[in-house]
C-alpha cells in the first residue's frame, strides 16, 4: 500500500500545443501553483515537425529561471533535460543558478534526448547518446555534488572545472532521470533521488505504470537502494474541449489519455498512488488557464480520496 499522504502532483506547462506568449505562460504557472500544486515542469525541446509546420518552444532553463523568479512554493524541473544541448560543466552552472534563484525548489531531470529533427537543426551530435550521456551525467552529478571535476572522456573534458557560486542546498539539487532503459538506469540509480517514465511508455494506465515500477523496484534493490529514490510518473490527461496533445513524433506513443469528470479522474489517479507514485505529473488537454479550475477540484477530490485510503489502513483505522 501506497504513502498516500506522500502523493504529489504536478502539471507540465505547454510545450508545442499552441504558440504561447511567455506572459502568458508565467500568468498560467502562478495559477497552477495558487491552485495547490506542488510542481511545475517544462519539456526541454527545440522543435518538432508537426501537421502545422515546425514548431518549437520557449527555452527550457531560461524559462525555467524566468518561472523560479515567478513563483514563491512549488518545485521546478524540466521533465526532463536533454544533456546533448548543452556543455555538461554549463549546464550544471545553470542548474545551480535556477536553484539559487528559487531558493532550493529545482530538480534536476535529465535523459538523453530522442526527437533527432532537433539535433540535426541545431547542430548536436545524434550518435551514441547514451555514452554521450554516460560522460555528461558524471560531469554534471559531480559538480552539483562536490563543486569541482577532472574529467576526461571520449566526448567531454573538463579541466579543474569549478562550480562557484554553489546550489544553496549541501549536495546540490536533486537529480531525477528521464528514462526506464536498463543501460540508462545502470548508470543514473546508484546517484539520482527520483525516476521518471513518460504517460505513453506504460501505456497511460496505473497497471501499467505498477509493472514498470516492479521491474525498476529490483534494479533498485540490486544497488541496496531501496526506499532511497522516488517514483514519478507523467499522465495524459483529457478535459472537456481537448483535441488531442501535439508532442511530435514520440517512438513509444500509445496509451489513451485520462478523462471523465472531476470525481472520476481523481479517482484514476488515486490508483497511480496505489499503484506506489510518489509523484505524478499531469500532461493536460487542453493545458490554458480556462483548465486550472477544474484540475484544482480534480487536485481536492484526489486528496479526499487518498486521505480517507490512508486514515482506513492506518492501524486505528480511524476516518
Amino acid at each position: 500500500m501506497a504513502d498516500f499522504d506522500a502523493v504529489r502532483v504536478g502539471v507540465q506547462l505547454p510545450e508545442v500545443e499552441y504558440e504561447i506568449r511567455f506572459g502568458e505562460l508565467i500568468a498560467l504557472a502562478r495559477d497552477i501553483e495558487q491552485a495547490g500544486f506542488e510542481s511545475i515542469w517544462l519539456g526541454d525541446h527545440l522543435l518538432y515537425d508537426l501537421p502545422v509546420g515546425p514548431r518549437g518552444p520557449w527555452e527550457c532553463w531560461t524559462s525555467l529561471a524566468a518561472l523560479a523568479a515567478a513563483t514563491e512554493r512549488v518545485q521546478l524541473g524540466p521533465l526532463v533535460a536533454s544533456t546533448s544541448f548543452h556543455a555538461p560543466a554549463m549546464l550544471a552552472k545553470m542548474a545551480a543558478t535556477v536553484d539559487a534563484i528559487s531558493g532550493g525548489r529545482l530538480v534536476v531531470g535529465l535523459g538523453a534526448g530522442w526527437n533527432r529533427r532537433e539535433y540535426s537543426a541545431f547542430g548536436f551530435p545524434y550518435d551514441r547518446r547514451v555514452s554521450r550521456f554516460e560522460e555528461a551525467f558524471t560531469v554534471i552529478r559531480t559538480l552539483l555534488a562536490q563543486g569541482t571535476i577532472d574529467f576526461r572522456g571520449c566526448y567531454h573534458t573538463v579541466e579543474n572545472a569549478v562550480l562557484h557560486p554553489r546550489s544553496p542546498r549541501p549536495g546540490g539539487p536533486p537529480l531525477m532521470v528521464g528514462s526506464i532503459g536498463e543501460r540508462m538506469q545502470a548508470i543514473t540509480l546508484p546517484h539520482v533521488s527520483s525516476w521518471n517514465v513518460w504517460w505513453s511508455d506504460f501505456g497511460n494506465t496505473a497497471t501499467g505504470f505498477a509493472q514498470v515500477k516492479s521491474v525498476v523496484d529490483r534494479r533498485i534493490a540490486a544497488l541496496g537502494r531501496t526506499g532511497q529514490i522516488e517514483a514519478t510518473c507523467a499522465v495524459h490527461v483529457r478535459l472537456p474541449g481537448g483535441t488531442g496533445r501535439q508532442m511530435g513524433d514520440y517512438p513509444a506513443d500509445r496509451g489513451a489519455p485520462l478523462a471523465g469528470s472531476p470525481d472520476e479522474l481523481a479517482e484514476h489517479l488515486a490508483a497511480f498512488a496505489t499503484a506506489g507514485a510518489d509523484e505524478v505529473q499531469l500532461v493536460v488537454d487542453p493545458i490554458v488557464r480556462a483548465a486550472v479550475d477544474p484540475l484544482a477540484e480534480t487536485l481536492a477530490l484526489l486528496r479526499r480520496r487518498i486521505a480517507g485510503a490512508a486514515a482506513r489502513h492506518s492501524p486505528d483505522g480511524a476516518a
